[in-house]
């Protein structure tokens, strides 16, 4: 008995070993590298705490804190956060461990605090990004003014329907990633008034500057063309926000 008490221990202690490193190889593998162009758009930004940051020419009072799409190199939007903060929003990307939000939920809250001249936030994010800024605002519903998910739905236990902030949720119709019947149903669990805005010939990918991603529809328009009308529906959300609301 002592003896497979041993073995059952040696056993154990190896896969305690092995398993985070085969979790952690996976996701170097899996990962989704970032464009050139992409990677040269993020140099440009200023680095802060291992964010990247976005200050739009004209100091403002709005911020946008955005989380990355699962296993995609964080770089791969910066095109995107370029745009908003172009449109006058300022914008920080946030990198998460591993290429996963999942393991970064609060890096919303520190962002915040770095600067306090930004009075009104919102908080977007891309794929598991997006339903990791839904966990955000679930537990930190006071945190933020607005959310921005982009091919992305909060998770079925994430009820935000009582909240006093706004939302837009929007996909495009070449999504192969995401099921189109969840955005629908995921309506419900998003303040009353969120708009669900389909991009059409969008794909999944076409957010950010990488792919193609695996299961992903081939899209119809290009992803200039879709980021832009990500732009236009963000600023009609920022157009929408009371602004009398701060942190």
């Amino acid at each position: 008995m002592r003896k497979v008490i041993r073995v059952v221990g040696l056993t154990l202690a190896v896969l305690a070993v092995l398993v985070p490193i085969a979790f952690y190889g996976w996701t170097r593998v899996a990962r989704y590298a970032a464009f050139p162009e992409a990677v040269a758009v993020a140099q440009g930004a200023e680095r802060m705490r291992g964010w990247y940051v976005f200050a739009p020419e004209a100091p403002t009072a709005v911020g946008l804190v955005f989380y990355p799409g699962g296993l995609v190199d964080a770089a791969a939007y910066a095109p995107l956060m370029r745009r908003f903060a172009d449109d006058g929003l300022h914008t920080v990307l946030v990198p998460m461990p591993l290429d996963l939000a999942v393991f970064g939920i609060g890096r919303a809250g520190r962002v915040i605090e770095a600067f306090p001249d930004v009075e009104t936030w919102l908080i977007a994010g891309h794929s598991l990004g997006g339903a990791m800024a839904a966990e955000f605002v679930k537990g930190n519903p006071d945190a933020v003014a607005g959310l921005v998910l982009l091919a992305s739905y909060p998770a079925a236990s994430t009820d935000l329907s009582t909240l006093p902030i706004r939302a837009v949720s929007t996909y495009g119709t070449e999504n192969g990633v995401t099921q189109p019947e969840g955005f629908e149903a995921s309506l419900a669990r998003l303040p009353p008034g969120t708009e669900l805005i389909v991009i059409d010939g969008g794909n999944h990918a076409g957010f950010g500057h990488y792919g193609p991603q695996s299961g992903d529809g081939m899209a119809s328009i290009d992803r200039e063309q879709q980021q832009r009308q990500t732009v236009e529906t963000v600023r009609a959300l920022v157009a929408a926000l009371d602004p009398m609301r701060t942190r």
